[in-house]
């Protein structure tokens, strides 16, 4: 994957193009950008908040890359590193005004650089349908679909305050493949959580909606139990819910739940095939963080 990495660094050089090419400068996001990325998750409709931006820049100072022009912060690409062994591309981002002139595949080069620089093995990323073209040409490949589910209500964001529920970092690691202890240290700290020690379910406030997950358990009836009562103690609230429909059992439970399918991406990845017990993830951490 390295090689791979050395020569797609090395056979691509962005050209700018447009008006406002002559004072496009590519740099490492900092937290003075904040007011810049929110209002890019605006601009697309995400679901990120201040909060989520930041963890980014706290977890990967030197991994968050965006494109300024006159002072403001056009597009992103953020690099989420779990070790050596697999790092995570988010937060691919360019505001309407300046889409298709080439800053999302000139910011993707950079995150690839870097991973490469710091020898990691496999790259994956959740891709919207209008970005795997663009992913493809990098190498990277299907892995598997995703889905995000939706459950309309209202955002009670007073309800969400963080708890004790430890971390169970054995099955987690088990269940993604890799040590993602770093960001999950972090999720803990931000979110609430339920669960007892060999399950979990973390949930969040969004801009939009709460987002529900992760969530990994050994068994179908721990998951439902858990969901349900982030459900129960939230019953206005409007979810978001993203899912590997592989996993059949949490296609089954969103569906009683009274959720419906919103949107279809592909996970993608380069380097080396990273799974693991992929029928223990009933929700994911995010299209920005898997």
């Amino acid at each position: 994957m390295m090689d791979h990495l050395a020569r797609v660094a090395s056979a691509r050089s962005t050209r700018m193009t447009g008006t406002h090419s002559s004072t496009a400068q590519t740099r490492a996001l900092a937290v003075q950008d904040l007011p810049d990325l929110l209002n890019l998750s605006c601009a697309a409709g995400w679901n990120q908040t201040q909060d989520d931006w930041r963890m980014l820049l706290d977890l990967e100072p030197e991994g968050c890359f965006g494109v300024e022009i006159d002072g403001n912060i056009i597009a992103t690409t953020t690099l989420l590193r779990h070790g050596r062994q697999l790092a995570w591309i988010g937060m691919v981002l360019t505001h309407p005004q300046f889409r298709h002139r080439g800053f999302a595949r000139q910011l993707i080069t950079r995150a690839l650089e870097r991973a490469r620089d710091l020898r990691i093995q496999t790259v994956k990323l959740d891709a919207t349908t209008e970005g795997q073209h663009l992913y493809e040409s990098f190498g990277f490949r299907n892995e598997q679909s995703i889905e995000r589910w939706v459950r309309k209500g209202i955002l009670e964001q007073h309800a969400f305050a963080p708890n004790s529920v430890a971390y169970p970092y054995d099955i987690d690691t088990e269940a993604c493949g890799y040590d993602r202890s770093a960001l999950m240290h972090r999720l803990f700290e931000r979110s609430c959580a339920l669960g007892p020690p060999s399950t979990y379910l973390l949930y969040r406030p969004g801009r939009v909606n709460a987002y529900l997950g992760p969530c990994v358990a050994q068994t179908a009836p721990d998951a439902r139990r858990l969901i349900a009562t982030a459900l129960r103690n939230n019953p206005q609230c409007g979810w978001y819910w993203d899912l590997l429909p592989q996993n059949e059992e949490a296609v089954t439970i969103a569906s009683g739940f009274g959720f419906t399918r919103e949107r279809l991406l592909t996970r993608m990845i380069l380097g080396p095939e990273l799974r693991g017990r992929e029928q223990w993830v009933y929700a994911i951490a995010g299209f920005e963080l898997g």
